[in-house]
């Protein structure tokens, strides 16, 4: 890891990289996304923290991407950049032609596993290994899954999101 005055905070950063390189910014990192309280879990901050990328907790966050970057450059005495990344980027925002409710076949409330401070990562991956060609697993969760989405979207699956109040649905399309 690069000394603390080498590290340079930007949009790929993982969230446990700047902890490790800047501890004391974990209050500013809570402060722009309440979300990230449950950081102060161990376990949470030793799994989500190692894989979660700035971009991806601007996006869990509900906090513009450049506002995250820059404030948390500014408290670390780094320059502002400018960022021309939008924080939704590569996450469909329409009803993809893919989603029909009748194809979801797996659905998954990761909500209380969160709740009690655990990670669901594990179990995600062990569910959606059960989707079929065509079929939908629904994931639902109190925030968006920004590294669940990027990992699967790796290993080729299709991702649409929609949010209610404090609940989040994400579906997950294995493509024929």
């Amino acid at each position: 890891m690069a000394p603390k005055s080498k590290f340079m905070i930007t949009p790929r950063t993982k969230v446990g990289e700047l902890l490790d390189n800047y501890p004391e910014l974990e209050a500013k990192l809570i402060e722009l996304a309440p979300t990230f309280r449950k950081l102060k879990n161990p376990i949470l901050k030793k799994t989500i923290a190692r894989i979660t990328s700035l971009q991806q907790a601007a996006i869990v966050g509900n906090v513009p991407l450049s506002t995250m970057i820059n404030e948390l450059r500014r408290e670390a005495g780094q320059d502002e950049i400018s960022i021309d990344t939008d924080s939704s980027e590569n996450i469909l925002t329409g009803t993809p032609g893919w989603y029909d409710k009748n194809k979801v076949t797996i659905s998954f409330d990761a909500c209380p596993v969160i709740e009690r401070g655990e990670s669901p990562v594990a179990l995600i991956f062990k569910k959606i290994e059960n989707l079929g060609k065509g079929e939908i697993f629904e994931l639902i969760t109190p925030f968006v899954p920004a590294p669940v989405i990027d990992k699967l979207k790796e290993k080729g699956y299709n991702a649409w999101f929609t949010k209610a109040k404090n609940v989040v649905k994400t579906y997950f399309y294995k493509q024929d």
